[in-house]
């Protein structure tokens, strides 16, 4: 065992002295070290419940003769650090997660890790880990949040909060309506509602093998929730018993069917992010264009908010991701998983218990998937749109550019009702190195819906943009404004052309003046020169990578 390193031999002794501090048994110590990587927090709701799923876990753990060992890991709620400063330490935590978990395993010699996770960039943070540590690995994510109810109907975190905010300033609701919702919209604990990024990340894993069949949608509340933590601590053991590695989990194969559930079911734009990431700490890499050519191939046959009006809950009832997987069966890869069954086995186990929910293949919501990659002289390494999202009348859009320099700035305009029918809203200076720390858009293009004008106005950014989000909201352009991208050049009133179902996106200007003002272009200054958010500005990549750090 790894952990015969800080354990056995005499000259041990005061590693096992310290050890027996913690109040562990001789019998205990001869057992495999298990560590719960765990990211509970009071300050998030996703994790608010995790406590009680870290007993459930050393339950199992413990049962099956391993040693549990809790540690704790930061844990950043994007929704509460969303439209502030704050929001450029979401992405790059991604990292530092990482990094803590490698620390914490390697300094003390753990055998196995169970990784309990659930929000935006904890899951592919301890996902990386994982890959880059290569010890045997569990993951629990903790669960989704129920639906809030108000006035006779369901609600969620975005539609009746974010987009709220711009009904309130078009004068559609009141003081006390906006404050009901604010009250009701998320009524207790569980990552929010919709198929975001920490719900969409959570699907993925399970996709992938790395969490235990159903553990992607159980809600944070149930009891089937606390059986899937208990049972994940048993099976850790086994793991590490069997020494079965991530990289035997996370192969070409499970990559391949991350991307295909990740467009049936629409998921959030930031997986786009975070696969490339993971992957790149199993040794492998997956080019942006390949989500794309997989989308081309994979119809949308779930659709949850904010693209649609159902939640993960009913996901759940309908079947969970083994249903989805059951249907996309000819589109998947048969691979190992960490449960001991193969994805193959897993499909024939699986039943759809609502088609309303998850589509047949023959009646999807849109027969491709629900992201897109598009390519252009404003982005020649490519951008991203969750087209599943989009209304069939704003695939295709033309407008005139309203440049903004930060988030802030954009909020301004539209709060001040300074954007019209027929903009282009574009916000720069906010990609990895630029932001530093491209802070999601959430605020700006839920405001837009919430006024009235996802039909009419378009966003474009070096940033990236919520799992919320809905509308031609296109993000991730790469190169982004920080590192002389063409995004750094354009100007007021210039017209630029979205072409969703052709891929394409384009400012019209000449190659001759695109290369002209690029020889003229101010050196990018940062704007935070001090502390971990200069450093990560600037040892982070591009988007189109991942935003990996070098």
């Amino acid at each position: 065992m790894r952990s015969d390193d800080v354990k056995k031999g005499v000259e041990r002794a005061p590693n096992r002295c310290l050890i027996y501090a913690t109040g562990i048994s001789k019998a205990s110590i001869k057992k495999p070290f298990i560590g719960i990587a765990s990211s509970y927090s009071d300050l998030v709701p996703g994790h608010i419940s995790m406590r009680e799923l870290e007993r459930f876990i050393e339950r199992g753990v413990e049962a099956s003769c391993g040693t549990p060992f809790i540690f704790g890991l930061p844990a950043i709620c994007d929704g509460i650090a969303m439209g502030h400063s704050g929001m450029c330490y979401s992405l790059p935590s991604r990292e530092l997660i990482a990094d803590c978990i490698e620390s914490v395993a390697n300094a003390h010699k753990l055998d196995g890790l169970v990784l309990l996770t659930n929000c935006d960039k904890i899951t592919p943070g301890m996902l990386m880990a994982a890959g880059r540590l290569n010890i045997p690995s569990i993951v629990v994510t903790a669960g989704p949040m129920l639906s809030g109810f108000y006035d006779g109907q369901r609600r969620s975190l975005v539609r009746d909060t974010f987009e709220a905010v711009g009904r309130f300033r078009a004068k559609k609701i009141k003081d006390n309506q906006l404050e009901a919702l604010e009250m009701s919209a998320c009524p207790g604990v569980g990552s929010c509602q919709g198929l975001y990024t920490a719900n969409t990340m959570a699907c993925l894993t399970e996709t992938m093998g790395m969490s235990l069949p159903g553990c992607a949608t159980a809600p944070a509340v149930s009891s089937k929730k606390k059986r899937i933590a208990y049972e994940s601590g048993c099976r850790i053991v086994e793991l590490v018993s069997k020494q079965i590695l991530p990289k035997r989990i996370m192969t070409d194969e499970a990559f391949h069917n991350a991307i295909v559930m990740d467009m049936a079911l629409g998921g959030s734009t930031n997986t786009v992010l975070h696969i490339p990431a993971i992957a790149n700490e199993c040794g492998k890499k997956i080019p942006l264009k390949l989500f794309d050519d997989i989308s081309k191939k994979t119809p949308n046959i779930v659709k949850l908010e904010p693209a649609g009006d159902d939640y993960m809950e009913d996901l759940d009832k309908a079947g969970g991701i083994p249903a989805v997987m059951s249907v996309l069966k000819g589109k998947l890869k048969d691979n190992p998983t960490i449960s001991g069954k193969r994805v193959s086995e897993i499909i024939k186990s699986a039943n759809v218990e609502n088609s309303d929910i998850i589509r047949p293949l023959n009646k999807p919501f849109n027969p491709t998937g629900g992201i897109a990659i598009l390519f252009g002289n404003i982005a020649p390494n490519g951008c991203v749109v969750k087209q599943s999202a989009v209304t069939r009348k704003m695939l295709k859009f033309t407008g005139k550019v309203r440049i903004c320099e930060s988030e802030e700035s954009a909020m301004n305009l539209i709060t001040l009702k300074k954007i019209k029918k027929g903009d282009v809203l574009v916000i720069r200076n906010e990609g990895p190195k630029g932001g530093p720390g491209m802070r999601e858009m959430l605020s700006p293009t839920a405001a837009i819906v919430g006024m009235g004008l996802s039909e009419s106005v378009a966003l474009l950014t070096d940033g990236r943009f919520s799992g919320g989000t809905r509308g031609p909201c296109i993000g991730h352009i790469s190169p982004e404004a920080a590192v002389g991208g063409p995004i750094s050049i354009i100007k007021d009133g210039e017209e630029i052309s979205i072409d969703i179902p052709n891929r394409k996106i384009s400012i019209r200007l000449t190659d001759v003046e695109i290369k002209l003002r690029m020889t003229r272009k101010k050196p990018f200054e940062p704007k935070i020169k001090s502390g971990w958010l200069s450093r990560y500005s600037k040892m982070v990549t591009s988007a189109d990578i991942g935003a990996v750090l070098k």
